[in-house]
């Protein structure tokens, strides 16, 4: 069983939904702070951070690979140091964030993207660890964060299965079974046709893991269907407006947004239920609305039924209407007026 502070997460819960705040805080803490509040307010389980510096990240030079050259990029022409500069959670704003969002109830917990990172959020007794889809071939990083004994979230974004594999073996060796994979397109944002979410119960299977899915999609819809497919983690950026700005604010949900996902994913997870046939108890009022045989003339004693004088009718308290073959032809054993409901001891 996996649990983040005491709240379980499987098939036995509801979805467990991270906001993911990223940069979307402009660089301003009270925007954090109130990002925290409404993510809380939305329904949130968790809110997440990420925690580097540019230094950590890369290098500040303007060399090829330096500069995003994808056309197609939100991101298109940026150098990589100031967009991390623009991107990063001052390391000084984490204990006030984590603060807000315990006052909340809310789980806050972090990406770190190396060593200094993860000594820095065990000093802030994190409750779990979330490992970026471009960190999960980094096996060091993995191993450091998976001995801290915390429940490690993974994205799986561009790795392939074998890679996948070396990212779970590498958290189980370091002692650390308590791992969730989540199914992520590694596009900002992605499209419902690349998100592929029937890979999240292959994921379980090969890894005998809890799954689920880092969205960076529009809207919920994808989100929402996961959870039929076995999702139990679901994380989602996360903004005050999108109007706003900000580096991710263009696939972030604002918080009425989020809102929804609260609640159609509980309401897919809740509709999951069980393997169930027959009538079930809050279904027994309307067992009178289903057809059963009907006299529909008045009979008298001896009388034949036939197609004229009885039918398959609402409501259902007669006998069943796969019997009209067997009755069509007996007479009736009493006087019988319009309207009874047909049934054996009426016949002969």
């Amino acid at each position: 069983m996996i649990a983040i502070n005491g709240r379980e997460i499987g098939a036995s819960q509801r979805p467990y939904l991270i906001a993911e705040m990223s940069g979307n805080h402009n660089q301003s803490l009270e925007r954090a702070l109130a990002i925290v509040d409404a993510a809380a307010r939305a329904g949130a389980d968790a809110i997440k951070l990420q925690t580097y510096t540019a230094e950590t990240m890369t290098l500040d030079i303007d060399a090829p690979g330096f500069v995003i050259d994808n056309p197609d990029s939100l991101w298109a022409g940026r150098r990589l140091y100031d967009l991390y500069d623009e991107a990063h959670t001052p390391w000084a704003w984490h204990k006030p964030l984590m603060e807000r969002a315990a006052s909340h109830g809310m789980h806050c917990f972090s990406t770190p993207f190396d060593d200094t990172a993860v000594d820095f959020l065990e000093e802030l007794g994190v409750p779990a660890y979330k490992i970026a889809s471009f960190e999960c071939t980094d096996l060091g990083l993995i191993d450091r964060v998976a001995r801290t004994g915390k429940p490690l979230i993974m994205s799986t974004g561009m790795a392939s299965l074998t890679e996948i594999d070396e990212a779970v073996r590498t958290a189980r060796a370091a002692g650390n079974d308590q791992i969730v994979l989540l199914k992520c397109t590694s596009t900002y944002p992605a499209t419902p046709e690349n998100t592929n979410i029937r890979t999240i119960p292959v994921l379980r299977e090969a890894f005998g893991v809890e799954v689920g899915l880092s969205d960076h999609t529009m809207g919920c819809g994808v989100a929402v269907a996961s959870v039929v497919l076995g999702a139990s983690v679901i994380e989602k950026h996360f903004t005050l407006r999108r109007a706003d700005g900000g580096v991710d604010s263009a696939f972030s949900l604002e918080p009425e947004e989020f809102a929804q996902l609260r609640l159609e994913t509980e309401r897919a997870w809740q509709g999951l239920g069980r393997v169930t046939f027959g009538t079930q108890a809050v279904e027994e009022g309307s067992v009178q609305f289903r057809r059963s045989l009907y006299v529909v003339a008045d009979l008298k004693a001896g009388d034949m039924l036939t197609a004229e004088n009885v039918r398959a009718i609402r409501p259902g308290y007669g006998l069943a209407p796969k019997h009209l073959s067997l009755v069509l032809g007996t007479r009736v054993t009493r006087d019988v007026a319009r309207g009874t409901p047909l049934a054996w001891a009426l016949i002969k």
